[in-house]
């Protein structure tokens, strides 16, 4: 009999295991092993342990099933028509052996230990799938998966094809192996989450659980339908395992975006602030990229996130706010240290930019993200006025020593260039037609109404008196710088009119002798400045 199961002749070793069986039993009830026990327990023992070769080869089939290139139609259907013979030779009465009795004539309950074999398979199919170590191969998560997934596939499109053929509806070949593969996966997955896994590992594992495994890339495929169905699939991880992924992702990726944003800091300086490369203009505006570069950021991990799941998205978009209202900061100081550092001629045109991208950045927040930008506007408003002190501060810098000249000998022998003072001003002043209104325009408004303001407050200093001729001489070289400068700056877009005639006032009364014509003046000076009283 042992050789008729070496040769998985099954039906046959059956059946003579059957009459053994039934002639034991004859012979029990015949009490014919009254005197003789141990004969009995002896013969009892020998089926009982060729019943377990057969319950061993009938594993042994089913593990091997998909191990073989090809399906072995005839042994698959030959242990169907075995279990089927076993359970109508042993039908389940309730009845079941107890402790220290024989087992002559129990079921032997096949068909469950064929559902064992089933799940055994595929938990070694699993565990064999191919996983380099993190020091092989950087990618070991996507690689395994991209081969679990491949391999299993390829396992479950066999049972479809060939395995599910040899067996009975009522087997439900495929729902057996497909559960038995989904524990197997679970399982295997389970082991996966407990090892210390990096951002982009965490990553790959909750997208692959959440839009591959169910999709039709795995599970779904459309070569896998109708058979393979996914409806009453348990969970592949338990609740606080998916939980516990999430937390660890979202944990690993403060660092990621602070990195990111990091870099972001680190170009501007070492490939514009350095290296004093002029920003873009785009639709006459000063363009930086870096409400691009951030906002970039945020959706690229928001739209991977929510992918997985809306909560994660959520806590994504949440968590790169707080790291952006951490890095606004930052990066203004780096901007103020650089710039208070230095003279650079960039500086105007980043300050503008920048002060452009602000304003990007909160309306494109708003907009893509609907996020409240109330505390990020309050931080944009602080550097903003920071980075305009220093806009003004380094114009008065420039424009200080130049207004400073004014009325001194040098000035009225006329060895400074009419044009210098406006050429100091627009240095900064040209930058801000390319600021985003309204702000371009308020701030060239308060450099127009600075420049005329100084000028005219170091005109009015005490100072020694002058002849006629020199007056005169005054006159004529103020009214000449405050044709160019206001000029100058009309043309850069300054909308403050009201200030026109305030120098020429000054440079009229200067050099009128004749006192009805300076009463004149002064009227038209107050006319036009009431508040100049």
């Amino acid at each position: 009999i042992n050789e008729l199961i070496q040769k998985r002749q099954l039906l046959e070793a059956f059946a003579s295991i059957k009459y053994l069986e039934d002639e034991t039993i004859a012979e029990r009830d015949a009490e014919k092993y009254k005197d003789n026990p141990q004969e009995f327990v002896r013969k009892s023992k020998d089926v009982d342990l060729l019943y377990n070769s057969i319950t061993n080869m009938i594993q042994s089939i089913v593990v091997g099933t998909l191990e073989q290139p090809t399906v072995e139609d005839t042994m698959l259907n030959s242990l169907v028509t075995l279990i089927a013979h076993e359970e109508a030779a042993h039908p389940n009465t309730g009845n079941t052996a107890g402790p220290g009795s024989d087992l002559l004539g129990t079921p032997r309950k096949w068909r469950e230990e064929w559902r064992e074999a089933i799940n055994e398979s595929a938990r070694k199919r699993v565990q064999r799938v191919p996983m380099a170590s993190k020091k092989e191969e950087s990618f070991w998560l996507d690689l395994h998966l991209g081969f679990l997934q491949k391999q299993l596939s390829e396992d479950l499109l066999k049972i479809k094809l060939s395995v599910k053929k040899c067996y009975p509806e009522e087997y439900q070949v495929c729902d057996m192996y497909v559960e038995a593969f989904h524990n197997a996966v679970a399982s295997h997955l389970q082991e996966l989450s407990q090892r210390p896994l990096e951002f982009n590992e965490l990553y790959t594992l909750l997208n692959w659980v959440a839009n591959i495994y169910r999709s039709e890339l795995f599970l779904g495929h459309p070569d896998l339908k109708p058979e393979v169905k996914t409806e009453n699939l348990s969970l592949l991880l338990t609740p606080a395992d998916w939980d516990k992924l999430k937390n660890d992702y979202i944990t690993l990726a403060k660092g990621k975006i602070k990195s990111y944003f990091g870099n972001i800091l680190r170009l501007e300086v070492t490939e514009k602030w350095e290296k004093e490369v002029h920003p873009e203009v785009k639709e006459n505006l000063y363009h930086s990229s870096l409400s691009f570069d951030i906002q970039t950021i945020i959706g690229e991990h928001m739209k991977i996130s929510g992918a997985i799941s809306r909560s994660l998205g959520t806590k994504m978009l949440e968590l790169c706010l707080a790291e952006l209202h951490e890095f606004v900061p930052r990066f203004g100081e780096e901007f103020v240290a650089w710039s208070t550092a230095q003279d650079s001629p960039v500086f105007a045109p980043y300050f503008t930019a920048y002060i452009n991208s602000f304003h990007d950045l909160v309306s494109g927040l708003e907009r893509v993200f609907k996020v409240n930008t109330e505390e990020l506007q309050k931080i944009l408003a602080t550097l903003t006025r920071n980075f305009t002190n220093i806009f003004l501060n380094k114009l008065r810098t420039k424009a200080q020593p130049l207004l400073k000249k004014i009325l001194t000998k040098d000035w009225i022998l006329v060895t400074e260039r009419p044009d210098s003072l406006a050429s100091a001003v627009s240095q900064f002043s040209e930058h801000l037609q390319h600021m985003r209104e309204p702000m371009g325009q308020e701030l060239l408004r308060d450099v127009h109404k600075y420049v005329v303001r100084e000028y005219i407050m170091q005109v009015i200093k005490p100072r020694r008196k002058m002849n006629g001729e020199t007056r005169q001489q005054v006159s004529e070289k103020m009214n000449q710088e405050a044709r160019i400068l206001n000029n100058m700056l009309i043309s850069q877009g300054s909308d403050s009119d009201w200030l026109l005639p305030a120098i020429h006032h000054i440079a009229n009364i200067i050099g009128e002798k004749k006192k009805d014509k300076i009463k004149e003046y002064v009227k038209e000076l107050c006319q036009d400045y009431p508040d100049i009283r």
